[in-house]
C-alpha cells in the first residue's frame, strides 16, 4: 500500500521567525487531527530552518525537507550543500529537479542523476520532478519529455534504488500560475509515468513507488486531485505557506 504524502515547498519564504510561528499554528492543528496516521506530511523549508524545524519537530511525525543538494560530499563548491549535511541537520528527504532549478539554475537530467544518487547513498528520500512546459504539451511532446527525465533522472538506478524514490509531477504551466489540471489531465500523465516505471523496473516495482501531483494546489481542488488511482500526495507551493491552506489540503484530502 503506497501511503500518501502531502508536501510543502516553501521555496525561497519565511524566516526563522516566521517559521517557528507557522510549526506552532500547524502543531496544534495537527494535535487535534488523525492526519498523520494516513499521510507522511513534509514540509521544505530553506536550508537555514532545516536544523532549527528537525530539533523542534524531532518528536513529531512531520518530516523535514531540503529543496536541493550538491552531487559531491564535500569539496570547494562555494555555496553548496552536500548529502551528509542535510542528514546532520536533520532531512529526511529533499526536493530535486524541480522546474524552477531547471530553469533558473541550469539543472539538467544529468545533474539530477547525480543529485538523486547522492540523496540515496545517505538514506535521504529524494522527491524528483518531471513535467512539461505548456508548449510542450500542446506541441503533443508529454510523453518523450516526460520519458526523457525520468531515463535521465534514473540512469543507471537499481529497481531498489527506485523504491525509495518519490517521482512528482509538476506540469510546468501549473507551477505558480493558478491554473491546475484538471484531475483527468493529472491522472492520465500519473499513469503514464506508472507504466513507463514499470516498463524499466518491472510492475511489482512500479506499484509502490509514490507520484505526487504539483501545480497550484489548493484546498479547493486538493481533494479531486488526490481521490485519482495514481495520484499518491501533492508537492505544494504557495498553499503551504498558510498553515490553514496547508492544513485544509490535508483535511480535504482524508
Amino acid at each position: 500500500m503506497r501511503i500518501p504524502i502531502i508536501a510543502g515547498n516553501w521555496k525561497m519564504n519565511k524566516t526563522i521567525g516566521e517559521t517557528l510561528d507557522f510549526l506552532k499554528i500547524l502543531s496544534q492543528e495537527l494535535q487535534q487531527s488523525s492526519a498523520t496516521t494516513k499521510f507522511e506530511i513534509v514540509i521544505a523549508p530553506s536550508f537555514i530552518a532545516i536544523n532549527k524545524m528537525a530539533e523542534l519537530l524531532k518528536d513529531s511525525p512531520v518530516k523535514i525537507c531540503a529543496q536541493d543538494l550538491f552531487w559531491e560530499d564535500a569539496g570547494a563548491f562555494t555555496g553548496e550543500i552536500s548529502a551528509p549535511m542535510l542528514k546532520d541537520a536533520g532531512a529526511k528527504y529533499v526536493i530535486i529537479g524541480h522546474s524552477e532549478r531547471r530553469q533558473f539554475f541550469n539543472e539538467t537530467d544529468s545533474t539530477v542523476n547525480k543529485k538523486i544518487k547522492a540523496a540515496l547513498k545517505y538514506n535521504i528520500v529524494p522527491i524528483f520532478c518531471v513535467g512539461e512546459t505548456l508548449a510542450e504539451r500542446e506541441a503533443g511532446k508529454i510523453e518523450s519529455i516526460i520519458a526523457t527525465q525520468l531515463t535521465g533522472g534514473l540512469m543507471d538506478l537499481t529497481a531498489n534504488d527506485v523504491t525509495k524514490t518519490v517521482i512528482a509531477y509538476e506540469p510546468v504551466w501549473a507551477i505558480g500560475t493558478g491554473k491546475t489540471a484538471t484531475k483527468e489531465q493529472a491522472e492520465e500523465v500519473h499513469l503514464m509515468i506508472r507504466q513507463m516505471l514499470a516498463k524499466q523496473f518491472g510492475q511489482t516495482n512500479a506499484d509502490v513507488i509514490r507520484i505526487l501531483y504539483g501545480g497550484s494546489v489548493k484546498p479547493s481542488n486538493s481533494k479531486e486531485l488526490l481521490s485519482q488511482p495514481n495520484i499518491d500526495g501533492a508537492l505544494i507551493g504557495g498553499a503551504s505557506l498558510k498553515p490553514e491552506d496547508f492544513m485544509g489540503i490535508i483535511k480535504s484530502a482524508m
